[in-house]
């Protein structure tokens, strides 16, 4: 049986009066890749950065491997090297070059020197196809680009799972294909991945589970194949049909 990478436990999240999220609860194992779906303001993005420690849960638990990352003695610093986040505004260093930003974890918090973090560094940028870029800076990058170098500067931390918070969504039209074209490969390598998406190809085809939210609950967890071609719930069927005539799902 497998044993859960992550497990988020009864998780309730607000912001003063409003409730965001209420009594979530879902479990990650390694190698899945968990697409989310809903329309904006489900609380989709609200729960990766619960799961990140961004945001403080207001009740609930998150455990990593077994472990409670809310207690006082929990690294959240070792904890987020291991659950990495890849956001859609990218968050790259603007003073620093594509390799720097990949290396300035691998030394600071995996403690690497800088010839083995600028090793680790290349390799990944080289998996996503921005070796040719290392010595640019952020402003000289498409977004495509920079979102590949976020990745890449997410990888080369070894993370066991990568969060990826809509990673298309600041993106043009003829760059989003060559962001999912990578994460694509990350999950076919076996890479965990917990994706906020509204690529809803990508969750159907990439996934092998498909969560979905509305009004800061899951409604529905299940396979593509069960989510896309026979949702329960009535909330899911009136979301799915928005995209049916675009997607073709």
């Amino acid at each position: 049986m497998d044993r859960h990478i992550l497990e988020v436990v009864h998780l309730s999240k607000n912001f003063g009066t409003n409730v965001v999220l209420k009594d979530i609860d879902f479990s990650v194992n390694q190698g899945d890749v968990i697409c989310i779906i809903g329309s904006s303001g489900s609380g989709k993005s609200t729960l990766l950065r619960c799961i990140n420690l961004l945001e403080d849960p207001t009740s609930g638990d998150i455990k990593y491997k077994q472990k409670s990352i809310l207690g006082s003695r929990f690294s959240q610093s070792a904890y987020r090297s291991k659950v990495g986040m890849v956001f859609q505004g990218f968050n790259l260093f603007n003073n620093m070059t594509v390799i720097e930003n990949c290396m300035v974890g691998v030394t600071k918090i995996s403690k690497k020197n800088k010839d083995e973090a600028r090793k680790i560094s290349e390799y990944y940028l080289n998996k996503v196809g921005m070796l040719p870029y290392i010595n640019a800076k952020p402003h000289q990058l498409s977004g495509g680009q920079k979102q590949r170098a976020a990745i890449a500067r997410a990888l080369s931390m070894n993370p066991d799972v990568l969060l990826f918070d809509e990673p298309t969504s600041a993106l043009d039209p003829q760059m989003v294909q060559e962001v999912l074209t990578v994460m694509r490969n990350l999950a076919k390598d076996g890479l965990t991945m917990i994706v906020v998406t509204h690529e809803m190809a990508f969750a159907r085809d990439v996934s092998n589970r498909v969560v979905f939210m509305s009004n800061g609950i899951i409604c529905e967890d299940g396979t593509p194949d069960a989510i896309f071609k026979h949702p329960k719930n009535q909330r899911t069927r009136e979301f799915l049909e928005r995209f049916r005539s675009d997607t073709n799902l």
